[in-house]
């Protein structure tokens, strides 16, 4: 497992369509745990595959807590429900964050490294990384979401008074 550099904007790979996974291989196997250490060692909370300059559909979301990594081959969003506004960051967008408006629910079905497929259903933060990452997938990045950039010292006041 190796700590990847995460691509950061302007990069054309971010802005692709990315293509559908069909080998389940040690490869993939390899290229989600290289993920995943990259996520953790950027203090990600989720990554997809074209922040570490792969093209294809993967992306993993983990929100830790005791919760299970979430990996994504594949992903097709079958549910959308609700909406709220939040701040988001991203790992190709150091030190940028906005306010965006998402569903707060969601059910995906998606494929695990195994090729095996499943359904997923989330709410409120996980179903927002989950979209976020999804949303790479597509070429769609957070900044063309975004209502109102906040900035780094907001957010830490923010933080400070709860």
């Amino acid at each position: 497992m190796a700590i990847r550099p995460i691509i950061t904007h302007p990069n054309d790979v971010l802005l692709k369509k990315c293509k559908e996974i069909t080998v389940f291989d040690t490869k993939l196997a390899e290229l989600l745990d290289d993920m995943y250490d990259t996520m953790v060692a950027s203090d990600g909370i989720g990554i997809a595959a074209p922040q570490v300059g792969e093209a294809i559909q993967a992306a993993i979301v983990d929100l830790g807590e005791g919760q299970d990594i979430i990996e994504m081959i594949n992903p097709e969003i079958v549910e959308i429900g609700g909406s709220e506004i939040e701040v988001e960051g991203c790992l190709s967008f150091p030190d940028i964050y906005g306010e965006v408006e998402r569903p707060f629910h969601v059910k995906v079905e998606a494929q695990d490294r195994t090729g095996a497929l499943y359904e997923l259903t989330a709410e409120d933060y996980e179903a927002r990384a989950i979209l976020h990452e999804i949303d790479h997938l597509h070429g769609v990045l957070f900044t063309t979401k975004v209502i109102r950039y906040v900035e780094l010292e907001e957010l830490e006041n923010e933080v400070e008074e709860v």
